[in-house]
């Protein structure tokens, strides 16, 4: 059974440590919640997990490799969905899902269209969705794109009630087929999967100095 795992990871942002001697782990059909107060480091550690920013200390395994000696076969086997949004504007809602596709190597642009209920928008340019359109079609490479683990920050923002229902099902059926779930999230009412609260990892505002900058 695949397993994500962290350990002793510590990282900074800038010259402040953001947590430190984080702990984690998450296997096939899980989910993993982290938690905390803006600036506790929910975003900065999903970013960690994507192999976008580097720790200071600790190291990032999966099934007991290093991710540093396969950092390619790492993003082949995930999708990073931001709480910025990655859509752009100029593009239509399908040429952004095809570019994703593209980038991933492969996948299903009308399933992830149809999932989240987009194709009546399809052609139009993504500069006219409305904020939860928009996140919409950020969710929607979910649907299109088959890959182990989802790293999610803060999906159901600006979504309504009928889009959320249909995130929660997604991640319900991505657990229920082998796949990982990292999701953040303010809320800690949360009723299913392992909470992480970040708070308590807190670096208390260390000064990381010159030398390591």
């Amino acid at each position: 059974m695949a397993e994500f795992t962290g350990t002793g990871l510590s990282c900074y942002r800038g010259r402040r440590m953001v947590f430190h001697g984080l702990d984690f782990s998450i296997a096939e059909s899980e989910m993993l919640h982290l938690v905390g107060p803006n600036g506790s480091g929910k975003s900065t550690l999903l970013r960690v997990m994507a192999g976008l920013l580097p720790v200071t200390e600790g190291e990032l395994r999966w099934d007991g490799k290093l991710l540093a000696e396969d950092r390619d076969g790492h993003r082949g086997r995930l999708l990073y969905v931001g709480h910025a949004e990655a859509v752009k504007g100029a593009l239509s809602v399908t040429e952004n899902l095809e570019f994703w596709c593209k980038m991933a190597g492969g996948g299903d642009v009308a399933t992830g269209l149809a999932h989240y209920n987009l194709d009546a928008f399809a052609q139009m340019p993504a500069r006219f969705l409305s904020a939860g359109q928009r996140r919409r079609l950020n969710l929607a490479r979910l649907a299109a794109i088959p890959v182990q683990l989802w790293l999610l920050d803060e999906p159901a923002a600006s979504l309504d009630t009928v889009s959320k229902d249909i995130l929660e099902h997604a991640i319900e059926a991505h657990m229920a087929s082998g796949g990982s779930v990292v999701m953040a999230s303010h809320a800690r009412d949360l009723s299913q999967g392992r909470v992480l609260a970040l708070d308590q990892f807190a670096g208390k505002g260390a000064d990381l100095g010159e030398a390591v900058l």
